[in-house]
């Protein structure tokens, strides 16, 4: 009897924090991005993105259908997407073509985190049903990711107007539906 009471509370346990699970593994795909960027290996670095994306799609499906919601996991969802959407695309670009730029590229890597981090803060503070205010920071991050795709047809200053749209979008008051 003892047994089993354990067995279930463990999967129990494991149960709940399966969305938390997939919303970790996102944050090492854009740890991976990351360290990839650093080292020059952009296409490397686009994959993780991506593939950090669909664990990111996942969590929040996950939580939702096994009813294990909670603030917890809305805050770490933000806080690693952050880093696989903020931080990790814009890093990409900076080390592929924006630093060449100098300063102002290293100004604009540094305004899209932070219009990120503004937006995710006000996703987790405010209350919209079926909606978003702004760009998603996952939009946002995934469209710079695939703009490194085909920066090589471009005007390198393209990329710099580009991230600085998408800033803008993800502070501003627009409304988005949920898909």
């Amino acid at each position: 009897m003892l047994r089993q009471h354990l067995v279930d509370n463990t999967v129990k346990r494991f149960r709940s924090q399966t969305a938390n699970l997939l919303t970790i593994i996102n944050l090492g795909l854009g740890g991976f991005a990351i360290i990839y960027a650093l080292q020059g290996q952009f296409n490397h670095s686009v994959l993780f993105i991506c593939v950090a994306a669909i664990f990111d799609r996942f969590d929040g499906m996950v939580a939702r259908k096994l009813n294990i919601t909670s603030e917890f996991g809305k805050q770490l969802d933000s806080l690693c997407d952050l880093i696989s959407f903020g931080v990790a695309p814009v890093l990409l670009l900076y080390q592929s073509t924006l630093s060449d730029f100098g300063f102002a590229g290293a100004m604009f890597t540094i305004i899209f985190i932070a219009c990120g981090a503004v937006r995710l803060a006000r996703f987790n503070v405010t209350e919209q049903e079926g909606f978003f205010v702004g760009l998603p920071i996952t939009a946002a991050g995934c469209i710079l990711t695939v703009s490194h795709l085909v920066s090589g047809w471009m005007p390198e200053q393209t990329l710099m107007f580009l991230i600085i749209i998408l800033s803008l979008l993800m502070i501003s008051n627009f409304q988005m539906k949920k898909m």
